[in-house]
């Protein structure tokens, strides 16, 4: 198998051909698990039966383990059944090691990956290892074999030497790295090594400086912990100090590999692959380190001074310090290594023997028989809360060691005389992954439980009669005839130092089968997994997990979803709009999923373009004072927001501004005596700008200087003119780019006499051009082209569109990975289908109403290592659990086209604010450059018509749409907002309806265009407050002798009437059952169709009541309607109206 080995092995070694077909016959390159067939070749090797590697038994306990001689780097595997035969392997797991135990599984994107093996006996399959391991030793575990025969392989491994000096630390040894120098000042840091551990806690490495700068590597409960300090302000106002942990389980006794790599303050902090960047705190950018690093662990006098920390045990190699290798310096007895008792450049092989549980796991041990004393003690870690530990047969009765919920319980069931069950419990939150110990005694009738080694904590109890052992002991599980009375609470994780009547079990020799027997194990490894390391709960979501599988607690954080990927709010006001919100403060999400935390702003929605405003913490006309030496005043702006956020939420505004204003009396602003302004101000990137507000860029001029309406035309700002008296200069800041103003350096503010005030307002930003980005697409051939994107483990898509067709290809990436692929079937089902862990997945959303109705839809796609979602108008969705053994890794997707690439079931309508990952794909400028693709989309009014309510008229605009509230009683952008009147005493409102001749002769009839009309039906709606009786609140007048009117009665209750012709007197409605004058709003609606009336006041039910037959039934020739006092047209009414409140009027 002509196979090349990749990256640089291939230029240091041919491939490392350990193939099968001829293995060493003294056992040494080739060890089974169990015998295998033979036969021997001529130059004196074992030929494996027809070529090849076959067990005599085929079930899951087979291995095959291959002694490579020394540690090697291997990066690929490539595998064959057995030469002309029915034995192959399907499905296969590795192990490995640096010695002939404590075995290790080879993971893939965070899980123990299943190999893809034969189907045959012939082909090859190679595997590319996704990161190089180092080992000695190697085991091919078969999963899955050949229906036909038995599991067989032939196999390649592929790689190069591998050699490092490894050093071993006793946790009293340490190596002193003394610098050429008394003193290292740095700006740029390089530091690596390996090490591996069975303790959980240890310094590796330390130094520090006598300015208070430190930097150390430091396991805290198998987690590594990088701290750094490159100093702090005086009197500490400002902290330095950064720590930032990596990585779990480190005490597994395996190597880790650690990079940390410093650039000033930025950090580069990689371990086993796994790349944390982050900045460290403060604002010092050099590394001062005294004499010398520490490797190891510290001086008894240094762990005095920093809290007594233990010293390393185990082993290190590859310690490099900015190019300096430290374990070639110790070979070569050029560093001080004078507290070693015994330095070795071996690492001592570990009695780390673990036994690996799943939940269908067990391990049956003998143990004495017939006694009155029991003792069990072992070591265990896992995640899973609950689960069996031990479980015994007594003579009489039975025992239970176990977890539940986190703690350690003892269940005892004694059945000599009657049932008598007994339980103790200690400890607390151990499904930690921690390795724990726990002893368990009974005898002499009590218990004793110790967990942790704490005798201080030992629970003691008393049982109510003698036990007798039974003699066997299950750990991890039992068989269900061995039950009794037990919970059977599968145990999933490891076991180890397991005690049996005080002695040590040999757990070698239960592998070897000479002890006990066992179910589904795995001796001498323990594959437990850190799910929440590194951790794909985002934006701060708390990661908690079982030995399955991971979940996210994302409540606090903004973000929702099984990884807290997506947002809980829109990325701009703008979306709020079309979503109906009405002005206030709102949280935005200017990069939707992106890394930006979400910021709060206020959303006036007022106007037909929407303002975010964002504000700072200066008071208006705020006071110039605390001058420093140099004669100037610094005044710092201070935002609710990074800046990261603003950049973020002025880049996608149409615009921006800013008012400035500097009120003066003898200090001068910008006109200095050399040309250069006394006053400036610093905005975004930290830049300082040398014009004021109402001006722009390169014109030291303020707004009257523009205007030459200055107080003195010599100048070009009012406060130049250094008047006694009090002037201004103020306007706005336009240039988006500068904003906000985060600092205002007043430079005239010392002399004697001289006063200032400075306003900065809040940074205003109008519309979102990216919500409103978008293309027409004409043909079905067209696609706009985009390059390729990179995701991490979650990926999301978000646009709107709208069709008038029943099918289309929304967007879609080619390739035999990671394709993705988004599309409408049969005018009414949404299918998204793509890629994921090397499977194809699709989702569907089925819509009860037509998507090619020409109105807007919008798309929300996600897949991250979870699960995948498909959510159509915010409404419907589908959601699936994503395969376990799924990407985590970085993902790379090939270029990426919207519409269909080749033309078949093409798109046809438009498209807008297409985003990935929060970031916006410009679909505009992509259309200038595309035939059959146009910028833009009109037809806005076709899809939004129905958000203009009350009446209100959608206006088309080239970039969205408006609603003109004009002729309504309405106001806002979607004609939804109170429109509302404070009247005082004597005050009213009139208003002339307009004849309209050419009105339609079934009345259907606008407010504004009444006049002359002779209605039979009309609503009246509106709301009002008041503390004034009696009152007019509306009275309708006509041509005629008809009117209409709503008034308040001396008591404040309420009284309708209508004079509409044909009665003596006006007909009148009482509602006499409360006093409506009392201050607090009130609702009325009165609707009259002919002769019967509808009223409905406030939460009351409605009344009906209908008019006198001799009643006329229309209301001729209406005129005016007044709000509040009338002028001799409703007599018998005071003219005192008091002051009312409306909120609505409508009229029909």
């Amino acid at each position: 198998m002509p196979l090349a080995v990749r990256g640089g092995c291939q230029d240091r070694l041919s491939p490392l051909r350990m193939s099968l077909m001829y293995a060493m016959i003294d056992g040494r390159w080739l060890t089974g698990r169990s015998a295998c067939r033979t036969g021997t070749s001529r130059d004196g090797t074992v030929r494996l039966g027809a070529g090849g590697w076959t067990p005599l038994d085929s079930d899951r306990y087979q291995w095959l383990q291959i002694d490579l001689g020394s540690r090697k780097q291997v990066v690929s595997i490539a595998t064959q059944g057995r030469y002309r035969s029915s034995d192959w392997t399907s499905q296969y797991q590795l192990l490995y090691s640096d010695t002939p135990n404590n075995w290790r599984p080879y993971l893939k994107n965070g899980n123990i990956w299943t190999f893809r093996g034969n189907n045959n006996s012939e082909e090859v399959v190679r595997e590319e290892f996704q990161h190089p391991i180092v080992a000695r030793y190697v085991r091919f575990v078969p999963l899955h074999w050949s229906l036909r025969g038995r599991a067989g392989v032939r196999l390649d491994l592929y790689g190069c030497s591998y050699w490092a000096d490894v050093i071993s630390f006793d946790g009293h040894s340490i190596i002193s790295y003394r610098f050429r120098s008394k003193k290292m000042k740095t700006v740029r840091d390089v530091i690596s090594l390996k090490f591996k551990t069975t303790a959980r806690d240890g310094v590796l490495l330390y130094g520090e400086g006598q300015q208070g700068d430190f930097i150390s590597l430091e396991l805290r409960r198998a987690a590594l912990e990088l701290s750094i300090n490159l100093g702090s302000s005086q009197y500490n106002l400002i902290e330095g100090q950064t720590s930032v942990s990596s990585g779990s389980l480190l005490d597994d006794g395996h190597w880790h590999s650690v990079v940390m790599e410093r650039h000033r303050r930025n950090i580069n902090f990689t371990l086993d692959h796994h790349t944390h960047q982050f900045r460290t705190n403060g604002e010092f950018e050099h590394l001062d380190l005294d004499y010398e690093l520490s490797i190891g662990g510290l001086s008894e006098s240094a762990k005095a001074a920093v809290g007594g920390k233990q010293n390393f045990v185990g082993c290190m190699e590859g310690i490099t310090y900015n190019q300096e290798n430290i374990t070639s310096l110790v070979r070569r007895r050029k560093v001080d290594t004078s507290s070693f008792r015994n330095l070795t450049f071996t690492c001592a092989e570990s009695t780390y023997f673990p036994v690996y549980f799943n939940w269908s796991s067990f391990l049956r041990l003998p143990g004495q028989r017939d006694s009155d004393t029991l003792s069990v003690s072992l070591s265990f870690r896992t995640w899973n809360p609950n689960g069996v530990l031990m479980f015994t047969q007594l003579a009489e009765g039975w025992l239970e060691l176990g977890l539940m919920e986190g703690k350690v319980t003892v269940y005892i069931n004694v059945t000599q005389k009657r049932s008598t069950r007994v339980d103790i419990s200690s400890g607390l939150g151990l499904n930690d992954g921690q390795w724990h110990s726990v002893h368990l005694n009974a005898l002499d009738n009590y218990a004793m439980l110790t967990v942790d080694g704490d005798e201080a904590s030992t629970v003691r109890t008393a049982i109510p009669a003698q036990i007798k052992t039974g003699g066997t002991y299950y750990f991890g599980g039992f068989f269900a005839a061995a039950n009794g009375g037990s919970l059977q609470r599968s145990f999933q994780g490891c076991i180890q130092m397991i005690h049996i009547d005080d002695h040590l079990v040999d757990l070698r020799a239960v592998e070897e089968g000479h002890l006990g027997t066992f179910e589904n194990v795995s001796l001498d490894m323990c594959a437990i997994i850190d799910r929440c390391v590194p951790n794909h709960c985002e934006h701060g979501g708390r990661c908690s997990q079982t030995w399955e599988t991971f979940s996210c607690n994302c409540s606090g954080t903004g973000y929702t979803g099984a990884t807290c990927h997506t947002s809980l709010y829109q990325q701009s006001c703008e979306e709020y709009r079309h979503q109906g919100k009405s002005s206030g403060l709102y949280w935005i999400d200017p990069d939707g999923s992106g890394p930006m935390a979400p910021l709060r702003v206020h959303c006036d929605m007022t106007e037909a373009a929407v303002w975010s405003t964002l504000k700072n913490n200066l008071p208006p006309q705020t006071s110039v004072s605390a001058v420093e030496r140099n004669g100037k005043a610094a005044l710092q702006i201070l935002y609710n927001a990074t800046e990261d956020q603003v950049a973020s939420l002025t880049s996608r505004a149409e615009r921006c501004e800013q008012f400035v204003s500097y009120s003066c009396r003898m200090s001068r602003l910008l006109g200095g005596p050399d040309g250069a302004p006394f006053t400036w101000w610093v905005g975004r990137d930290n830049k300082r700008h040398f014009y004021w507000g109402g001006s722009g860029p390169g014109i030291q001029k303020c707004a009257c200087g523009i205007g030459n309406n200055c107080t003195d035309a010599k100048h070009h700002c009012n406060c130049d003119a250094d008047l006694r008296s009090w002037k201004e200069d103020a306007g706005l800041l336009v240039y988006k780019e500068h904003l906000p103003v985060s600092k205002v350096v007043v430079g005239d503010a010392s002399r004697a006499g001289s006063e200032a005030k400075l306003t900065v307002g809040p940074l205003r930003c109008q519309g979102d051009r990216n919500f409103w980005n978008a293309a027409s697409f004409t043909s079905p051939a067209s696609s706009l082209h985009f390059k390729s994107f990179r995701s991490e483990s979650s990926t999301d898509i978000s646009f709107y569109f709208k069709t008038s067709s029943s099918h289309g290809v929304l967007l879609e990436n080619l390739g035999a990975e990671n394709f993705l692929h988004i599309e409408i079937r049969g005018s009414s089902m949404l299918v998204l289908s793509f890629e994921f862990g090397g499977k194809q997945m699709e989702l569907t959303v089925h819509s009860p109403n037509p998507l090619n109705d020409d109105q807007w839809h919008r798309v929300e796609a996600e897949k991250n290592i979870k699960e995948a979602v498909l959510q159509l108008d915010g409404q419907y969705r589908e959601v699936k659990a994503t395969p376990a053994l799924g990407h985590t890794q970085l993902e790379v997707y090939t270029d990426l086209y919207v519409g269909a690439l080749n033309g078949q079931r093409g798109f046809l309508g438009c498209m807008r604010a297409l985003k990935i990952n929060g970031v916006l794909l410009d679909l505009e400028n992509r259309a200038e450059v595309t035939p059959g693709v146009k910028p833009g989309c009109q037809g806005h009014c076709s899809s939004y018509r129905m958000q203009c309510r009350n009446g209100g008229k959608c206006v088309e605009r080239y970039n969205g749409f408006s609603c003109d509230c004009s002729l309504t009683a309405y106001d806002g952008p979607f004609c939804t907002d109170d429109v509302g009147g404070y009247f005082e005493a004597g005050t009213l409102v009139r208003y002339d309806f307009l004849s309209d001749h050419g009105a339609s002769p079934q009345g259907d009839l606008n407010v504004g265009r009444l006049g002359e009309a002779n209605l039979t039906q009309e609503e009246l709606v509106f709301s009002f407050s008041t503390h004034s009786a009696p009152s007019i609140l509306v009275y309708i007048s006509s041509r005629s002798r008809d009117y209409m009117a709503v008034v308040l009665r001396h008591n404040g209750s309420l009284q309708v009437r209508y004079s509409l012709g044909g009665l003596p007197e006006p007909y009148t409605i009482d509602i006499d059952h409360r006093n409506m004058a009392n201050g607090q709003p009130h609702f009325v609606n009165i609707t009259r169709r002919l002769r019967e009336i509808h009223l409905q006041l406030d939460h009351y039910p409605m009344s009906t009541f209908t008019l006198p037959e001799a009643s006329d039934a229309r209301f001729h020739l209406v005129k005016s309607i007044f709000l509040g006092k009338v002028y001799g047209e409703f007599a018998g009414e005071t003219s005192e109206a008091g002051w009312l409140m409306f909120n609505i009027l409508k009229l029909l």
